[in-house]
């Protein structure tokens, strides 16, 4: 039977460019009002950092805070695994509210049996690869993926300078995932990159401080999707 991507994630097919806010970079003293916030600036979807210490050198939250953010927002949650066992925990944070869980090719080389459990438990799979890594460790295993994200700066810190380098891959990408796949990228996106790295192919921007540092969140996220759209 033909893969097909979950129906949410055919709804931001539908709607390309997406910006997608990632929380790592949000105030989490008022985290309730700052994701209120993206919601009400058109956000439509929200991406969750989650790293363990141990596969990057840094450690953010677990499932506990993705539950909890499950409870303020209708939004999809978009969870990138930055952690050394994605299997391990792939399932509590499912149960936890993500739609999609994104973990690394470095983590789990053979990735294939660890993308049909996660779409099995309901949500949406996505791999992820790191600037140093090339894309034939990910292209046999593309077309299984409802998401490809492309990393263009080193994980594990927020705030990082954008690695032009790494679109290649995004150019690799797009000719072997499916129409239904969305081709993230997350690192250093803002309003100097963006457009450069949509006319690579990519069609979801992972963008943390260049939302959450603007005075005006929805004024940002028109002017981000303004210039991916301009390619």
């Amino acid at each position: 039977m033909a893969i097909t991507s979950f129906p949410w994630v055919q709804e931001l097919c539908r709607h390309k460019p997406v910006i997608c806010p990632s929380l790592l970079a949000a105030d989490f003293a008022n985290l309730q009002r700052e994701i209120r916030l993206v919601e009400e600036a058109g956000a439509r979807v929200l991406h969750v950092d989650v790293m363990d210490g141990h596969f990057v050198p840094n450690i953010s939250i677990g499932v506990p805070v993705v539950a909890s953010i499950r409870k303020i927002t209708r939004l999809p949650l978009d969870v990138h695994l930055m952690i050394s066992d994605p299997a391990r925990y792939a399932e509590p944070f499912i149960e936890a509210g993500a739609d999609s869980l994104l973990f690394h090719i470095e983590a789990v080389p053979e990735p294939e049996e660890l993308i049909g459990r996660i779409r099995a438990l309901g949500a949406a799979p996505g791999l992820v690869l790191n600037p140093k890594t090339p894309a034939e460790a990910v292209l046999p295993y593309a077309p299984l993926a409802d998401i490809l994200l492309t990393m263009s700066v080193q994980p594990g810190f927020g705030g990082q300078k954008f690695m032009p380098g790494v679109l290649e891959k995004v150019r690799k990408f797009k000719q072997v995932a499916r129409s239904d796949t969305l081709l993230s990228i997350d690192g250093g996106i803002g309003k100097w990159t963006i457009n450069e790295a949509a006319r690579a192919g990519a069609d979801m921007f992972v963008a943390g401080t260049s939302v959450f540092d603007a005075v005006n969140y929805a004024e940002r996220i028109r002017l981000l999707r303004r210039l991916a759209a301009e390619r």
